[in-house]
This record gives structure tokens, sequence and C-alpha cells, in this order.
């Protein structure tokens, strides 16, 4: 067992549940088993595997049961339990856990010691047409056999792919499916449209010119300032934002990445307990994207900031369960950040958001960081903080 500083076990077995197996909830789940190998923790996830959702781009190479982890194979790893239901608390629900010390899940009574709602973002919801998908639908297909089913059903000559969305999401499937037509030998047309000027506007200009001269190199078509509010038949509808000019455009696919949306967010204190009319709960945790710190940490929509969050949280946990109850704040800030344009070229900062890696350095960084991941997901925990 390794040594927590500021924690001293009452010798009490927790009972811990924990509400989502995303990025977050593994985290936790493995940073409790370091510190307290006999806890019982109790994952409640709607799903049977934990998904690595940030590798879904890369289903038009691999399988998609590459990046699913059965819940019941981390069972048999951790010696977790695993109970299968859908859970979206409210404040108010969080404050009757609080006070019960335990929660209802089909039927069954969980008792707890403490709860760690690590719940991420849904896919931000639109009216779809049929041939219109959103990263929902790669969750259950792979991205190789859902465009090569589409296309192969088209009575089209000229085939064309839309990409709407040009965050990070958007722009790592643009990539992946440039490459799959290349390699598929599929004559088909591929473009982006973006609300904004450029691509990536989340990051500093570096990362925009990187990816936006790596898509003129494979033909891809550009359309910024331009908005999607529709799709009909093989048509896309646009709006050119500012001049709020209507026009369509031929769209045999079109596929939404209109980024995250959270439907509840817990604000917590500097070290991850959910406030409540601004107190905080005290057995009651969140970490991930259904969480906002009221701290000097990283509150980014990525898996980098749901990891330390879902770490943080199980350390202070335990904490909060010892003799001393001296909590550790969330200080995270990230290192970098990588960004994938296919199988052999990726964009990203090192240190500094300023620092923009390109090529094979980034992609290198890239691999590094999932492999950290890989490593997590089997009992390793090879974070420094």
């Amino acid at each position: 067992m390794a040594f927590l500083p500021f924690y001293i076990s009452r010798h009490k077995q927790l009972k811990i549940v924990i509400v989502g197996g995303g990025y977050a909830g593994i985290a936790a789940l493995v940073t409790f088993l370091r510190y307290m190998p006999d806890v019982d923790i109790t994952i409640v996830d709607p799903r049977s595997h934990h998904l690595k959702i940030t590798h879904l781009h890369e289903t038009f190479r691999y399988p998609l049961q590459d990046f699913l982890i059965p819940f019941s194979a981390l069972e048999r790893r951790f010696g977790c339990r695993h109970v299968c239901a859908m859970l979206s608390p409210q404040e108010e629900t969080l404050r009757q856990w609080q006070n019960d010390k335990f929660l209802v899940v089909n039927g069954e009574i969980l008792e707890f010691d403490y709860v760690l709602v690590t719940s991420g973002s849904a896919v931000a919801k639109m009216d779809k047409a049929e041939n219109v998908f959103d990263l929902d639908d790669f969750m259950a297909i792979p991205g190789s056999k859902l465009l090569s089913n589409r296309l192969d059903t088209s009575k089209k000559d000229e085939q064309f792919i839309s990409v709407i969305g040009g965050g990070a999401t958007g722009i790592q499937f643009l990539f992946e499916i440039a490459h799959f037509l290349r390699r598929q030998k599929i004559e088909g047309k591929l473009r982006l449209i973006h609300g904004m000027d450029r691509v990536l506007n989340q990051f500093t200009a570096g990362f925009s010119a990187y990816a936006e001269a790596r898509m003129s190199d494979l033909d891809i078509d550009f359309h910024p300032n331009t908005y999607y509010y529709g799709q009909e038949g093989d048509s896309i509808f646009l709006e050119t934002n500012g001049t709020g000019q209507k026009f369509s455009l031929p769209s045999t696919i079109s596929l939404l990445f209109l980024g995250k949306k959270t439907e509840t967010l817990f604000f917590t204190n500097v070290f991850g307990q959910v406030m409540v009319e601004r107190k905080p709960l005290q057995n009651i945790f969140a970490a991930g994207d259904c969480s906002v710190y009221q701290s000097l940490g990283s509150d980014t929509l990525t898996a980098q900031s749901a990891v330390r969050k879902g770490k943080l949280a199980a350390r202070n946990i335990l904490r909060h369960s010892g003799s001393f109850k001296l909590l550790e704040p969330y200080l995270h800030r990230d290192l970098g950040y990588v960004i994938s344009l296919g199988p052999a070229d990726a964009v990203g900062w090192l240190a500094l958001e300023g620092n923009v890696v390109g090529g094979m350095p980034a992609l290198m960084i890239k691999e590094l960081v999932e492999a950290q991941y890989d490593l997590l997901l089997t009992g390793i925990d090879t974070y420094l903080i």
C-alpha cells in the first residue's frame, strides 16, 4: 500500500460509490485502491464498458473493441462492483444522499461513506436526418463501417462528406476521414464547416496555421464563419456568420461535432466537495466534466483534467475519512495538449501554450500520454501528481 501524505486511516473499510465510469471515475478507482486496497467500491454507469472516448476517431483504422474495456473485466481486475444504471442527480438529490448516507439504484439500497460523482458531458443534440451522424453514433459503430455503409448506399456519382465543427474532436475526425478515403481509394470530396474564422480557435494561432496547412495539402475544403442549420436529403443548409446569407451545398454524409454540453454542473470547493447553497456536502465529491472547481486548477473539458480531478478527489476522500482531515487543494495546470491529424501527424503545445509542436514530436507526446492512461487501466499509476 502506497503512502498518502496527511492520511492516517481509522482502520475502517470505506464504502465508496462512484457515479460514472469515464476517465475521472477510473482514475479515482485506481487511486482509492493504491492507498486503501480493501476499499469497497461500486461504480454506477449505464454502459457495459468503459469507453476511451478520446480515441473514437481512430475507429477508421482500428476496431471499436480496441477502445472498450468491459466493466466485468475491471471488476475482476480491481475487485470493484459495477451496477448498470443511469443516475442524473441534481443538487437536491445530492443533499438527500448526504443526509441519508445511502442511495437507491435499480431498487437496491447502496449504503456509502462517500459518493464521487464523475458523470461526463453529453453530446450536444440536434435533430438529425438519416445521413447525419454525431459522436454518439461512433460510440456504437466504428467509423470505417459507418462511412463505408453510407457511401455504398448512395447512388450519387460524386459524393460529398461534410464535417461540422472545427474544434479538437472535429479536426481529429476530419483528418482520419481524409486518410481513410485515400487508403480505401474512395472518390469523395471532404469539407469542413466551422462557425469561427479559424480552426482550433480555442488555442493559439499556431495550432490553426499548422492544421489548416495540412488541410490544404489533403485538398479539404474549408468554410469558415459558417453555421450549420439542417440537412434534407443530400443537401446541407448553411448560414454565413455576420451576413446571415443562407445557402446549401451537396452533402452525402454530414458529421456533427458541435462540442460537449453538460446538462448538470456541480460547483465544488477547492478540495472537490460539492457546494450547495454555499456550503460543502462533506461526503459528496465531484470530478470530471460535470464539475467546476472553485480553484486555480484547470477546468478544461479534457480527459487530462478529468483524470487529475478524479485522482485528487479520491485522495481527498481518503484524507477526509482519516484522523487529520487535511485536504489537498486542486492546483493542477495542464502541461500540454496534443491533437491528432491522422495516423502520422499531430499538433500540440508543451509546457507553454505558445510553444506549438507539430509533426513527429507532437505525435510522440500523444503516444506517451495515451500509454500513461493505458497503464492506469492496469492499475499502474505513473502520474507524478
